[in-house]
């Protein structure tokens, strides 16, 4: 976004239901097997395909080929190539193991033969255990947060609207956002609540393949916090690297979730962000990592 974007206001034409296009395009399709599925792009400035959607969609896939009953409880991932907004995405899954408790698979998402995206997951039947877990820290309610809605939706920018109007998704930055400027001060640790603007079907594989499809949103912010540095930072270059996920509990995107997160270190024209996310009834739901490259001017 550039300064005079910033403070521009125009009218434009009604915003389709951002709930119904995210339901779309994580509605992957088999194509010729049940192993060889298809999937859609939402549309978005500069024309590269969002991570956390290739992430999700991947996800999806898999999991339509593991035994029923069968959730996915952790993944790692590669992003290989910048994904084209433009062309399908053809997901191939490998059916790696099915054991007597949990099923490996391995997904490659690819666009015209070449990988974009290389992810295994694992997938486990719900099973008694030890519990064990963290706290939530004490932070304000959501409805007590300002939302990127109102922070940005008033302006007159393809990435602003992106991330308001035409997300599926409510962003409340505890202590600020890092959309229009840095922080005040440069601290790593960074709290975010978040939900979908809007009900979700009761499918828990789509909750959590949602869950990674949201936080690849903003797993760099607390890097970005760290070093001084905004979404708005001259020559700023950012792309996901890889990602990892552990889902712990059952989750709903469509209620209020507590973004902890965190920034261990930075090098190499690299950062690592950590999160832990809670439910808004302080229930440990899930952990995520995520490094990317951040490079900045010399």
């Amino acid at each position: 976004m550039t300064d005079a974007a910033q403070g521009a206001t125009t009218a434009h034409e009604p915003t389709p239901d951002p709930i119904a296009a995210l339901l779309d395009v994580l509605d992957v399709q088999p194509s010729g097997s049940p192993d060889e599925l298809v999937a859609a792009n939402l549309p978005k400035p500069g024309g590269r395909v969002f991570g956390g959607q290739v992430v999700a969609q991947a996800l999806v896939a898999a999991g339509r080929t593991v035994p029923e009953g069968r959730l996915p409880h952790s993944l790692h991932g590669y992003f290989l190539r910048a994904g084209d907004v433009a062309a399908p995405i053809t997901l191939s899954v490998e059916r790696l193991r099915d054991g007597r408790s949990f099923s490996a698979r391995r997904t490659h998402a690819l666009q015209d033969g070449e990988p974009i995206l290389s992810m295994i997951a694992s997938f486990q039947e719900d099973q008694p255990g030890i519990e064990l877990t963290q706290p939530m820290p004490d932070v304000p309610a959501p409805q007590d947060v300002e939302s990127a809605m109102d922070r940005m939706g008033h302006l007159d920018h393809p990435l602003a609207r992106f991330w308001t109007h035409e997300s599926a998704f409510d962003v409340r930055h505890v202590g600020g956002s890092l959309y229009l400027g840095p922080a005040p001060a440069p601290d790593g640790r960074q709290r975010v609540w978040m939900r979908t603007k809007g009900a979700l079907p009761d499918d828990p594989l789509l909750h959590r393949a949602v869950l990674a499809f949201a936080c690849d949103q903003i797993m760099l912010e607390p890097v970005l916090r760290r070093a001084g540095l905004s979404w708005l930072t001259p020559g700023l270059s950012v792309a996901s690297l890889d990602h990892a996920m552990w889902w712990h509990r059952d989750v709903r995107v469509d209620e209020w979730l507590l973004f902890d997160q965190d920034s261990p270190t930075a090098q190499g024209g690299r950062g690592l962000g950590t999160t832990r996310v809670f439910s808004e009834q302080g229930v440990l739901v899930a952990t995520i990592a995520q490094e990317g490259m951040v490079r900045v001017p010399a």
